[in-house]
This record gives structure tokens, sequence and C-alpha cells, in this order.
């Protein structure tokens, strides 16, 4: 009797934890999926895209200064992990996202993005040569079919070209994250701190982007004014508090939490939610109407996602792959976002 109390007992512990773990992954894809509504207006009020990512990451960046501190010893480490993360999975995929925020609706940007998963099959099967499971394969095609839906294909790219090119960069630039989370624990090496990676990705693609955005150009009178939010006043600062705390640092944190307590392949399960929350947002604060085709292309579009990701079977399984095991290793997705 007292060994069946005790397995019950732990038998709960772990329920409540993938509990917390759901809880966590939830509210990541809540806060990743509000920065391109809020952004969108300061963008609109006369801040280049490129600055509004730049204040997202050094302001973020300043916030996990702490965590770069203490796991200084990952520079040595791991220095090409930092450096690609901090380039592609934060520099670039920021910059292409917002860049492409400013030119086509908020939600049709996140969706092509979530074409990431999907592109990594590619690379997958055609860069590493292992091979794809039929499952897999049909969420590519799913997906692919359902962007065809949200850029109306059948009236010529109703859509801006050069706004679909920068979603599609971001989606590239996923690729790249995904690929070097799978780098990130090797079989026999202790996998890198989370939470250092991320601080010093933020670091490395503030850098970067202080040399490309060059903010000393900034119109920083913006920031002390309003942005118009569908014909509300919102103080910019305020927008900028969002994107920065909410939108970046309290997303991050939780998308890693959420990772420990649930396998990589929920929580980014769960983190496709983002593109819903994101598009709902922009449809509620900014006005922004997404047609029939486009809503249906979109669910199409995270249906794909969702058997692409959830048919990834555990890391070192000599099964078919999807993806890279790991592919959610070091945050949720919303790496752009």
């Amino acid at each position: 009797m007292p060994v069946h109390t005790s397995e019950s007992s732990q038998g709960g512990q772990i329920s409540r934890g993938k509990g917390v773990g759901l809880g966590l992954a939830l509210a990541s894809a809540l806060t990743f999926g509000g920065a391109g509504p809020a952004a969108k207006p300061l963008i609109e009020a006369g801040l280049d895209p490129l600055h509004v990512v730049w204040l997202r990451v050094a302001g973020a960046a300043l916030v996990m200064l702490p965590f770069a501190v203490r796991h200084r010893a990952l520079v040595l480490r791991r220095p090409a992990l930092l450096a690609g993360f901090g380039l592609l999975a934060v520099a670039g995929a920021q910059a292409c996202y917002f860049a492409a925020l400013s030119r086509i609706p908020v939600g049709v940007a996140l969706l092509i993005e979530y074409l990431a998963p999907a592109l990594v099959l590619g690379w997958v099967r055609f860069v590493q040569r292992r091979p794809v499971s039929r499952a897999a394969a049909l969420g590519v095609v799913l997906a692919a079919g359902g962007l065809a839906c949200v850029v109306e294909v059948w009236s010529g790219l109703s859509l801006d070209a050069l706004g679909l090119l920068f979603a599609l960069g971001a989606a590239c630039c996923q690729v790249g994250y995904f690929v070097l989370a799978d780098q990130g624990s090797e079989a026999g090496e202790q996998a890198p701190n989370p939470l250092g990676v991320i601080a010093y990705g933020l670091l490395v693609g503030a850098v970067v982007l202080t040399v490309v955005a060059r903010p000393w150009s900034m119109d920083w009178s913006v920031l002390a004014g309003s942005a118009d939010m569908n014909g509300t006043a919102v103080p910019a600062f305020a927008l900028l508090g969002w994107i920065v705390l909410v939108a970046t640092v309290v997303a991050y944190i939780t998308g890693v939490l959420s990772v420990r307590r649930l396998s990589p392949q929920v929580a980014g399960v769960v983190a496709c939610l983002e593109a819903v929350v994101a598009t709902v947002l922009a449809w509620v604060l900014l006005g922004e109407h997404l047609s029939a085709p486009q809503i249906l292309g979109g669910a199409v579009v995270l249906l794909g996602a969702f058997i692409a990701q959830s048919s990834t079977p555990a890391k070192g399984s000599a099964e078919p792959v999807a993806t890279g095991g790991a592919e959610r290793e070091l945050s949720a997705p919303g790496t752009t976002a």
C-alpha cells in the first residue's frame, strides 16, 4: 500500500508538471504573438522596421545580461552556436519579420514564417540525407497548399511581393534556428544552458543590428509621442515596453521553461498558436481583416506544421524524421515575433 501511494503521488506530480508546462507554452505563444500588432503602429508612426527590431533586441539583451554573465563559459565552449543563433534566430528572423509586417498584414507574415518546419524537411532530406516520414511529407504538402490560399495565388499574388520575400526570409532564418538547435546537444556532450544561449544570442543580434540599423540615425522623438492603433492613440514608449519585456523576454523565458516540462514536439505544436494569436490581435487591434480563403489557408498552414512537428520521433530514433529532434531545445519558436 505505501508503494502504491508513493507511485500515485509521483504520477500526480508528473501530471501537474505537464500542466504547468502546457500553461507556460500557451503563455509563450500568447506573448510572442503580441509582438507584431504592437510593432506595426510604431513603424507606421515613423520608425524604420530595422530600428524597431534594434530597440527590441537591444532592450531584451540588456534585461537578459545577468544570464550572459552567469553563463559566460559558453563563449569559449560554443562560440559558433552563439554566433549563428544571434545572426539567424535573433537578428535575421526578427529583421525580416518586422520588414514583412511593414508591407503585408501581420497574420500573413507570421503564417508564411510558419513554413519553417516544412522547409526544415528539405534540409533533413537533401542536405543531411535522412529519410522523411510520410506524415511529415503530408504536412509539407498541406502547408504549401495553405500558403497558396494565404497569398491568394489565383489573383496574381495580391500581396506586396517584397513583403512576401521578407516573410520567406524570416522562415529561412527560422530554419537556421532549427538546425542550430539540433546541433546544440550532440550525443556525449553537455547541452548548453538555454537561458545562456538566448542571452548571448540577443547580445550578438544587438551588435549586428547596431551596425546594420544605425540607431544613431533614428527619429527618437517618435518614442516620446503616440502611435495610432486603429484609431486609438497609444503611447509609443508603452508599445516598446510591451515588445521588449513581454513579447521578447517573458516570451523566451516561458518558452524555455515549457520545453523543460514538455517534450520539444508538444511545445512546438502549442507554439503554432502564436500565428493564431497574432492574426486575431491584428484583426481586433489594427483592423486587419483577412479574407475567408486566407483564414482557411492559414488554418491549413498550421495543420501542416502540426502534422510535421508531431510526427517527429525522439532524438536518436531510427524512424524517419520530420525535423531535427532538438529543434525546440533552446526556446519556443517565436524567435521572430
